[in-house]
């Protein structure tokens, strides 16, 4: 029995490619099984190549496989593209419709499955996604009732009729398949999981309820792949709470509204991606100046322009760094896992209220939209912080003065107060301010204002939780890998293949972008005799910040994917099994 295996649906967007690795996905996780799941999609909403891939375990799994166990293909392109991943003992079931081609370059087993024709007898082909989940069950020796819940709560709206119609669909799949497996039943035969209830969840849903737990009750935003799901999830939820979410006309809208709605004290915030926070700098910017908390989510994507809108990359990293006109204090925090995105999220407008600042929440396309199981959040770790909001009544010093708003604190960071508070009255405004918010262009106050607003996050890399994630087991290292983001799983079975071969690897990924967690990172960055950077992007923008932060360029070395596809093992375990051979044959 197997203990882990991939499988893949894939066919033409629109036709339940989605639904389908959905319902796979959420009748296993009941089950109790460890669950990764990765889109490929389009961007278009119909037509064009999608799939989705998923990667069961009776263990915690935290990015794609490899290869593949078993491929369901709605038409021959779905073959043609995703073959080559299959091992040798891989099974492809095709629809027969299409009168599918086995690749002759291939020693997986092939099965034409007549998914459209049975689903047309039982009354519609819209359900051959049903016939192929049965197929699978019967290759995988799975039974076919796990699913009953999940469909009945998918169809329900639709009535009995429908819900049990696709059953019988799931079931004639799994009777065809069965008969047709010929002497060996269950080829790929799953292990039965420990039964325990997980969540199962995207990074944006992470994200969301964060949000909630966090306290927000406006959501400011404009769609954007692949940033959306935050504000529909949320579309939902907010009401619940007294809360809602605003469409606005555009990224500047969203942020510029966040930023009136975080002064009248309401915590609130936007989501987008890369093109939405290009229109978003001045914005930032004006919370910078202004020091009105803002948390802005970036779901990075393929860029420049409108780029890959589906896609992974890792190329927002500067931007949201350096972006913003002048020099303004600003913290940007990386979650690498949904759970991490859940509490990060928390952090995230803590901080900004903590430091009267903009937070940039960054994640990217894989972490935003891959599927992941997630233990159950501990709400006892979730605490609201509002820093020097002065909620009750101020006693003035002088009954005809404005309230130092702007007042020169040794942290850098000043009382606040919100609209209406009784002798709070103060003047906002973007440009060069006294301590009372009145505009002045006065050199002196120029400089004090300006080093009271940068040095108030002096201090946050240590008072950060958790500034880096380290597993460190060797003291000199052969090699150290470091990353952000979603490239955590990748790096993690990488460095579990090398450790077999009595590479000694140590692993160090960075939660912390701005300000750079200098101090933490060093002495792992110091030990190694060799550094390798993992990164979606061309330009190798996180091993620049080590460079810069922390030194030891001629040690640092870059591996950059920027194809729009993410990271695999794989890809990390041949790099640095290279680097070790070049270094030790050559230097």
């Amino acid at each position: 029995m197997k203990h882990q295996l991939s499988w893949k649906v894939g066919g033409q967007q629109g036709e339940g490619i989605e639904s389908t690795g959905e319902i796979f996905s959420k009748a296993l996780n009941r089950l109790g099984y460890f669950l990764y799941a990765y889109r490929h999609f389009s961007s278009r909403i119909k037509g064009g190549h999608t799939n989705n891939k998923v990667r069961v375990s009776t263990s915690r799994v935290s990015t794609i496989a490899d290869d593949l166990d078993i491929l369901v293909a709605f038409d021959q392109e779905t073959i043609d593209l995703n073959y080559y991943e299959l091992h040798s003992e891989g099974i492809i079931i095709a629809d027969s419709k299409f009168k599918p081609v086995k690749p002759e370059d291939t020693e997986a087993k092939f099965y034409a499955v007549p998914f459209t024709e049975i689903a047309a007898e039982l009354g519609t082909p819209l359900m051959k996604n049903m016939v192929a989940i049965g197929a699978t069950c019967a290759i995988i020796n799975l039974n076919p009732a796990v699913f009953a819940d999940v469909v009945k709560e998918i169809f329900s709206k639709k009535g009995n009729d429908v819900i049990q119609k696709n059953m019988e669909a799931i079931y004639q799949g799994y009777t065809f398949m069965q008969g047709n497996l010929g002497d060996v039943p269950t080829p790929l035969g799953l292990a039965q999981a420990d039964g325990q209830q997980r969540l199962f969840m995207i990074g944006n849903d992470a994200i969301a309820l964060g949000a909630l737990a966090a306290g927000v009750r406006i959501m400011a935003a404009y769609p954007i792949t692949p940033a959306s799901e935050i504000m529909e999830y949320l579309i939902d939820k907010l009401p619940e709470v007294g809360g809602a979410v605003i469409q606005t006309e555009d990224e500047i809208a969203a942020a510029t509204m966040a930023i009136g709605s975080n002064y009248a004290g309401t915590r609130s915030f936007t989501a987008s991606a890369g093109p939405g926070l290009s229109l978003m700098m001045e914005a930032i910017g004006l919370s910078g100046m202004t020091e009105i908390p803002l948390v802005v989510v970036d779901t990075q994507r393929g860029g420049p322009s409108t780029g890959l809108p589906t896609k992974q990359e890792q190329s927002d990293l500067m931007a949201m760094i350096y972006g913003t006109h002048g020099e303004i204090p600003k913290v940007v925090i990386a979650p690498s896992t949904a759970e991490e995105a859940f509490y990060d999220a928390v952090e995230a407008f803590n901080i900004a209220e903590e430091y009267q600042c903009p937070v940039i929440l960054l994640t990217d396309l894989q972490l935003s939209l891959g599927k992941q199981t997630v233990e159950t959040f501990d709400f006892n770790y979730i605490g609201i912080r509002r820093g020097k909001l002065k909620i009750d009544e101020i006693v003035p010093e002088d009954e005809k003065a404005y309230f130092k708003r702007y007042e020169l604190t040794e942290d850098g960071v000043s009382p606040r107060v919100i609209p209406g508070t009784k002798n709070g009255i103060h003047h906002v405004t973007g440009v060069e301010h006294d301590e009372t918010g009145r505009p002045s262009e006065a050199p002196t106050n120029r400089k004090l204002q300006m080093d009271k607003r940068m040095r108030k996050l002096d201090k946050l890399p240590e008072r950060f939780p958790n500034p880096i994630t380290v597993y460190a087991p060797y003291e000199k290292p052969e090699l150290l890998l470091v990353g952000f983001n979603s490239t955590i799983g990748a790096i993690e079975e990488a460095m579990s293949r090398l450790e077999k071969e009595g590479i000694k690897v140590n692993h160090v990924h960075i939660r912390l972008i701005h300000p750079f967690p200098t101090a933490s990172l060093l002495p792992f960055i110091k030990a190694a005799e060799n550094v390798l950077v993992i990164e979606n992007n061309v330009t190798g923008q996180l091993a620049n910040l080590i460079k810069m932060n922390v030194g030891y360029i001629d040690k640092v070395k870059s591996l950059l994917k920027y194809d729009g596809n993410p990271f695999q093992p794989i890809h990390l375990y041949n790099a640095s099994k290279e680097l070790l051979v070049h270094v030790h044959n050559y230097v």
